[in-house]
């Protein structure tokens, strides 16, 4: 089993930054592949950043490309975390963002490949 439980959403102003975390628990294999995705109002779930860290991998990451240049997603093992920091908020960027893992995926953002979801952290970003 894994869980995760996302933190850090709020509400900022366009060109404003936030990071978000996501505390994680349970088996490193289960969890090799790990990601932000976001969902706003009305509109399907997307991927936005990923992660490989399986196999003692550094952390080969992937990107969406509406956030390329603007947001990093990074993990931190030794204090079971992921984070997602975002610089240059936009308006569009509005959604609920969610934390998920997974031990094998065939697609980066696809969110039905990852087995274990966290409920979410809302982030606002106002013009």
């Amino acid at each position: 089993q894994v869980h995760l439980m996302e933190s850090g959403g709020g509400s900022v102003q366009a060109g404003g930054a936030l990071r978000l975390s996501c505390a994680f628990s349970g088996e490193d294999y289960l969890r090799a592949y790990m990601g932000w995705f976001r969902q706003a109002p009305g509109k399907k779930v997307e991927g936005v950043a990923g992660i490989y860290t399986g196999d003692g991998a550094t952390g080969t990451t992937q990107y969406a490309d509406s956030v390329k240049g603007r947001f990093t997603i990074s993990q931190d093992n030794s204090k079971n975390v992921l984070y997602l920091q975002m610089n240059d908020l936009k308006p569009n960027d509005t959604a609920l963002y969610i934390c998920a893992a997974a031990g094998v995926i065939e697609r980066w953002f696809a969110f039905d490949e990852y087995n274990y979801n966290g409920q979410g952290t809302q982030v606002t970003v106002s013009s």
